[in-house]
């Protein structure tokens, strides 16, 4: 009696439009090194060293500069015009940091900036943030003509709108007010910001819209969703629009100089220019320390905002 070969069990095929599974494990992934270079112990030190040395590279030519600037202030003045210069100041003394504080007057052109720099921050997290709001989940009538206008205004050259701006903040249309010497002459240009009305938006596209309407049900108004909805959900990016905003006022130089001619109401950027012929180079570079202390330590507590603010506008998919 013969016996027959049983049938091959034949498997269904895949449907359409899904990938197999096992199909990314079966590609293969390269790399610098070889997993299998990794697996020995040579491999392994070699992968550490190679990876120690470029971060202390990276390191070096990062926190030198900043170590140069510190302690640059507590040389003399001969010390630091020295040749070779001296790594390590041979008679160490932090009267450079006094005298920059009482001699330049920094309290005053910090509180300045300070106060410039929080009404542009203030004003703009308002108005941008309402406008991205209705953009993108109003709908008003040609809202993407006005999108479409706002950002071709990051097409023109920032030197190009120094001009008109002045002329704008010397003699204010309608009202006819001269806002120079004032800080609504920071304040109202740095509402505009396109930028940051167009990351605003993006992150509000991403919100679903069920959760809108959920809050509509519950009887919640346009205002009332934004306040306790959208907003909470927005803080990552709440965030790094106010590390932008904060930043590019106090960061600023050439128009605070325009519209700020009393020195008495200057920021700390243009005081360390106008105040920099009359006193010694140690007194000079103390004050720039000084000055970029509220920067290091925004940067080192919002440090995650900043990053991710590399993808709070992007597309997910």
């Amino acid at each position: 009696m013969t016996r027959t070969a049983p049938a091959p069990v034949q498997k269904p095929p895949a449907p359409r439009g899904k990938k197999i599974a096992d199909a990314p494990a079966a590609r293969s992934v390269r790399t610098v090194i070889s997993p299998l270079a990794l697996a020995g112990r040579r491999g392994r030190v070699t992968y550490w060293s190679v990876f120690t040395l470029v971060v202390l590279l990276f390191a070096f030519a990062f926190l030198f500069p900043v170590y140069w600037m510190v302690t640059g202030a507590m040389k003399p003045p001969a010390e630091v015009v020295r040749t070779p210069p001296t790594l390590v100041p041979e008679q160490g003394q932090l009267s450079g940091y006094t005298d920059a504080w009482d001699l330049m007057r920094l309290p005053t052109h910090l509180w300045n900036t300070v106060v410039q720099a929080t009404g542009a921050w203030v004003l703009q997290i308002v108005f941008c943030t309402a406008a991205a709001y209705a953009l993108s989940k109003l709908r008003p009538a040609f809202g993407n003509v006005i999108l479409g206008g706002i950002l071709a205004t990051l097409m023109v050259p920032v030197q190009a709108l120094v001009v008109p701006k002045y002329l704008t903040i010397a003699d204010l249309p309608l009202i006819h007010v001269n806002l120079l010497n004032d800080p609504l002459a920071i304040w109202l240009p740095a509402v505009a910001n396109a930028f940051n009305l167009y990351l605003l938006k993006r992150f509000f596209d991403q919100i679903p819209r069920d959760v809108l309407e959920a809050a509509e049900i519950d009887g919640a108004g346009r205002l009332r969703t934004l306040w306790s909805i959208v907003l909470p959900l927005s803080r990552p990016v709440l965030g790094v629009v106010s590390i932008f905003a904060l930043v590019a006022v106090w960061q600023d130089f050439l128009w605070p100089l325009m519209v700020f001619s009393d020195t008495e109401k200057q920021p700390i950027s243009v005081a360390l220019v106008q105040l920099s012929q009359n006193v010694p180079l140690t007194v000079l570079i103390a004050a720039m320390v000084i000055a970029s202390i509220p920067m290091v330590l925004m940067f080192l507590v919002f440090q995650r905002h900043i990053i991710a603010g590399i993808s709070a506008g992007s597309t997910k998919g």
